[in-house]
């Protein structure tokens, strides 16, 4: 091991940047689908060594050593999301004739951008880097606070975050009910960088094999208190509601097309009510987003037919999108869920809070004196409407007097960020058409983080995708009724209750502020000593 630690400590130029792209990249083996955590306990204390040789290649201060610790990180973090992101590529070869050319601008880019926070975050940490077991929570400190930025800056994007290495499973899931996301952040980083202590950075120095031992004995205790929280957990229902979910596995060309209208309706009214498996009174109904290829205010055909479909104490909650005509100016276009009622009149509605950049709409398009040039390009957003994004979150409403959570698509992965002001939702309910991505692993990431978030609150969760993964999931992660990816069909299971709120729900980030001070407190008592001496 110590053979190891020096041959990385010792590297330069491309190889160095090489050992911090491939440890990166398999890295991302500890996230969805694979869940292949132990790998971190191997690329992690690699970056360790890595920053070791950066910070020894200057001796001119702290701040000359930025750079080549930003690199290290840029490197590492660019091989991380390269390789768990490369599946953004997919929603350009949907209409290759008009997206194709941004495929490598994506499947490059976005890694590229995404790894300047990790970046950052090494950065931080060799300003606290010391040369012996403080450097790990150094590097905590610098990583979560990376991590927390990307989840926030630019309208963030908290995709895979380092966190989720510590919800592989429904047990190690239930940590999300103490530290939320961006607090395993940190967790994770500590317990899986600290074998990087194992192989002295200086020569003469004992081998600490104390730290490592608290880092097994935390992941343990994590894993324990899962199994104890899972033991008493609540199984109950909601009384008289019934979910069932429409997964139509409609492709992506057919979805948007206003002529495929009569066989999209077909297909959701045959697999919403089966000769086989007809709807009953209190069934809550739910479809994806962006269910049709039309306005669904502007045909009330289609709301009679819906009232047809429906019986007595049934609702539908479908994904759909709307038009807002203005007195001056363009229509604006919002990505909507609508609650409709048996006798088919819109009950609640709710409007997309957080847009997807260039895929509902283009970033500071409304700076520029004309977006004309950009179009020219073929710089436009994926779907076929520039989405405006709706004032608030807010729950709404059945019949029954349950309130659930509306989030459209990726709205589900932002920590901390969901439950606003007002009463506490009974449920989240997620509608996503994930069929973008086809089958690749983005799917399977998407839903897990959807089910980390039933965690956080806890809060059961309904997810409606088009293509899947469609799911009924109780308050503590566990799937009641799940899907497969890309088959047509329909799923049902009762809807479980709600959890008293979980320790993240009641403190949010003030748990994470906590876990980050400890860090930075650790990491700087050498130099604090130091200042003080002198």
């Amino acid at each position: 091991m110590d053979r190891l630690a020096n041959a990385v400590i010792l590297s330069w130029g491309w190889r160095r940047r090489g050992i911090a792209l491939g440890a990166g990249a398999l890295s991302a083996l500890a996230m969805a689908p694979f869940f292949a955590f132990p790998i971190l306990w191997i690329t992690l204390p690699a970056l360790v060594w890595l920053i070791d040789g950066a910070v020894g290649e200057t001796r001119r201060g702290r701040v000359r050593r930025l750079r080549p610790a930003f690199a290290v990180g840029w490197w590492f973090g660019f091989g991380y999301f390269l390789a768990g992101l490369w599946w953004v590529g997919n929603a350009f070869l949907e209409e290759p004739d008009q997206f194709g050319w941004l495929l490598p601008v994506a499947v490059l880019g976005l890694p590229a951008g995404l790894a300047l926070f990790w970046g950052l975050g090494t950065a931080l940490a060799q300003i606290l880097w010391t040369d012996d077991w403080r450097r790990i929570f150094a590097l905590a400190a610098g990583l979560g606070a990376a991590e927390w930025l990307r989840g926030n800056v630019l309208s963030g994007f908290p995709w895979n975050a380092i966190g989720y290495a510590l919800t592989a499973g429904e047990a190690l899931m239930q940590s999300a009910a103490l530290f939320g996301l961006y607090g395993l952040d940190v967790v994770a980083v500590l317990i899986f960088a600290a074998p990087a202590v194992l192989a002295p950075a200086v020569e003469g120095r004992r081998r600490n094999i104390l730290l490592p031992s608290l880092a097994l004995v935390l992941l343990a205790g994590l894993g324990a208190y899962g199994i104890i929280r899972l033991s008493h957990a609540d199984e109950t229902f909601v009384p008289g509601i019934t979910v069932r979910i429409v997964q139509p596995a409609l492709e992506q060309l057919q979805k948007w097309d206003p002529t495929q209208k009569d066989e999209i309706l077909s297909t959701y009214f045959h697999l919403s009510a089966p000769d086989d498996r007809p709807l009953k009174p209190g069934t809550l109904l739910v479809w994806p987003e962006s269910a049709f290829p039309f306005p669904l205010t502007e045909d009330p055909g289609t709301l009679a037919a819906i009232a047809e479909l429906l019986p007595p104490q049934t609702t539908l909650v479908t994904g759909a999108y709307r038009e807002e005509f203005m007195p001056t100016g363009p229509t604006r276009f919002y990505n909507s869920i609508y609650v409709i009622a048996d006798d088919g009149t819109i009950s609640g509605a709710y409007d997309k809070v957080h847009l997807v950049p260039f895929g509902e709409y283009l970033p500071f398009v409304d700076w520029l004196a004309s977006a004309d040039w950009l179009d020219r390009l073929g710089i436009r957003q994926l779907v076929p409407y520039g989405f405006s994004a709706g004032p608030a979150r807010r729950a709404l409403s059945l019949a029954s007097g349950v309130s659930f959570l509306p989030l459209i698509c990726y709205e589900s992965i932002f920590s901390g960020a969901l439950i606003g002001e007002g009463p506490r939702p009974d449920f989240m309910l997620n509608v996503t058409n994930d069929g973008w991505f086809g089958r690749t692993t983005g799917p399977y990431q998407h839903f897990h983080q959807a089910r980390v978030r039933s965690v956080e609150e806890g809060l059961p969760l309904v997810r409606a995708a088009n293509t899947g993964i469609s799911a009924v999931v109780d308050a503590y992660g566990r799937s009641i009724s799940q899907s497969r990816l890309g088959e047509s069909t329909m799923i049902e299971a009762r809807l479980p209750n709600s959890t008293t709120q979980p320790l993240y729900a009641q403190w949010r980030l003030a748990v994470f502020f906590l876990s980050l001070a400890v860090c930075i407190l650790c990491a700087a008592t050498k130099i604090l000593y130091r200042a003080s001496a002198v």
